[in-house]
């Protein structure tokens, strides 16, 4: 098997996110948070210990990207992402400052605040 460099990879491995991402949006009709969680647990060691800082291009970046890419489709979308990171706050609620920051750290607005206190309609 033919290995590819870096780049490539990390080209297939973003359009190949967007491509799942996508095909999961249109069947169920909203975000299935199960996707969401996947894409986030890219972040896991910086959400867990606080390092290393994400950046853009690295995997945790990529992924917050791809989140951006779902929601930015509708206003459902949007809406669906959100709730599903919000969720996400209660489980990780000791590291919930780190999930913030990630759209921030990676240079992406998701157009709303990772906050417990958003209202995602």
């Amino acid at each position: 098997m033919e290995s590819c460099n870096r780049k490539a990879c990390k080209a297939w491995l973003m359009g190949t996110l967007i491509l799942f991402s996508s095909c999961a949006t249109l069947v169920a009709g909203t975000i299935d948070c199960g996707i969401v969680t996947t894409l986030v647990s890219t972040c896991t060691n910086f959400i867990t210990y606080g390092s290393p800082d994400p950046f853009p291009g690295s995997p945790c970046c990529d992924s917050i990207l791809a989140l951006d890419h779902m929601a930015d489709s509708s206003t459902n979308n949007r809406q669906s992402v959100c709730r599903c990171l919000m969720s996400l706050i209660s489980p990780y609620n000791p590291n919930s400052t780190a999930i913030a920051t990630l759209p921030g750290l990676c240079g992406i607005s998701l157009g709303f605040t990772i906050d417990p206190n958003t209202n995602c309609n």
